[in-house]
């Protein structure tokens, strides 16, 4: 489906969308989890495989204004974020101070190979065109020890839209991609994942949510 936004430039579009938004964001989300009870249970399962796995460092990769990332934290995770938007991490370590976060983009991850007991990207794929989906996941392969657990939350559906405003009535202008599971679990595939478990959920962080748990294959 046409989306009315040239591919080419959704990198840029997204950072300067995510910088006008900042700070309206990390108000109007700061206690969502408070709402979404099997959002805090899929957390929970998997702060429990990197704690079983014998725990490390934890990307939040797309972290936003750094409240899973802190959420993490309360669950003896090692977390640290990324996110595209200076904005938001500007946003992050103030509300955060104790917490590390980074600017980058999940299309590079500036990590070594197998550095990470554990990667999340919580609906921060729904941003990523099609065709760069695939080399997103390889990243989160390569940077993944293996065995290392992933979860995915994302928007299920089957079209893209255009995003003109948000969080507070600000002006934005980026791409948001829904997503069936089947197409999840086929780049997940591609990329060496295994599907553990999986979840359609409608909660106050998506109208039709999805929650993906997999982990790197060990061979």
């Amino acid at each position: 489906m046409g989306t009315g936004l040239n591919a080419d430039g959704w990198l840029e579009a997204t950072q300067r969308s995510y910088d006008t938004v900042a700070t309206a964001y990390a108000d109007l989300t700061r206690y969502l989890l408070d709402e979404t009870p099997e959002e805090r249970s899929a957390l929970a399962s998997f702060a429990e495989r990197v704690r079983v796995q014998g725990g490390g460092l934890v990307a939040d990769v797309g972290c936003g204004a750094g409240r899973i990332t802190a959420h993490l934290h309360q669950l003896d995770v090692e977390a640290f974020g990324i996110d595209l938007s200076p904005g938001m991490i500007e946003v992050a370590r103030r509300d955060h101070p104790d917490l590390r976060f980074d600017v980058g983009s999940m299309t590079d991850l500036a990590l070594p190979d197998a550095s990470l007991a554990g990667l999340i990207a919580w609906y921060s794929l729904i941003h990523i065109p099609d065709d760069e989906l695939g080399s997103v996941i390889d990243q989160f392969q390569r940077v993944l020890r293996p065995g290392g657990p992933l979860l995915l939350g994302f928007h299920v559906g089957d079209e893209s839209i255009v995003k003109t405003h948000g969080y507070g009535g600000h002006p934005m202008h980026l791409q948001v991609h829904r997503r069936r599971h089947s197409r999840m679990r086929t780049w997940l595939d591609d990329a060496g994942f295994v599907v553990e478990t999986e979840k359609t959920l409608t909660s106050a962080e998506s109208p039709l949510g999805g929650i993906i748990l997999a982990r790197r294959k060990t061979a």
